[in-house]
């Protein structure tokens, strides 16, 4: 009887085990893809008026422009007032740092018009992050960023590519 006992503990502990594992790998699957369609909707994801307008004025964007925007967010984190002054409610600093990168993007790409300089999202990428729960290989991740980096002078630049698209945010 014991040992029926001991079998039996063993299995629901597996089964448990197994039930634990399909609910968290639902929760990282159902996670991430809310994180890729926020990527490709930053700017309109960003409440405030004021940041989304400075942040998409690309023929006035500067990288004092852009830190005004950064060092406002993180003083109304601080402040605990993130929601109430006009932020995303949810993955904000995720979605304020993205809609950041790629003003930068543009503002590099001004600056420096010899060269071309993008942002790209490879998508979503099976690595140790995402505990490999990902659509793409790390070398078709890799495809769409080498692609860019190969772009021959007078390429495009300034823009935000998702995996081998421009993309708009």
């Amino acid at each position: 009887m014991h040992e029926l006992v001991t079998v039996s503990c063993v299995l629901n502990h597996h089964l448990a085990s197994q039930i634990l594992l399909c609910t968290v790998s639902s929760v990282i699957v159902m996670y991430l893809m809310t994180y890729l369609i926020l990527l490709f909707m930053l700017l309109q994801k960003i409440p405030s008026e004021w940041a989304r307008g400075v942040l998409s004025d690309v023929e006035s964007l500067t990288e004092e422009k852009v830190d005004e925007v950064l060092n406002k967010f993180v003083n109304d984190f601080k402040e605990g007032s993130l929601q109430t002054n006009g932020w995303p409610p949810a993955l904000s600093a995720y979605i304020v740092s993205k809609a950041a990168l790629t003003a930068y993007t543009r503002v590099l790409a001004k600056k420096y018009p010899s060269f071309c300089i993008n942002a790209v999202c490879p998508g979503f990428v099976k690595t140790d992050l995402n505990f490999n729960l990902g659509y793409f290989s790390v070398d078709e991740g890799a495809e769409s960023v080498v692609r860019l980096a190969l772009l021959p002078n007078g390429g495009p630049s300034g823009l935000f590519f998702s995996r081998n698209e421009v993309a708009s945010v």
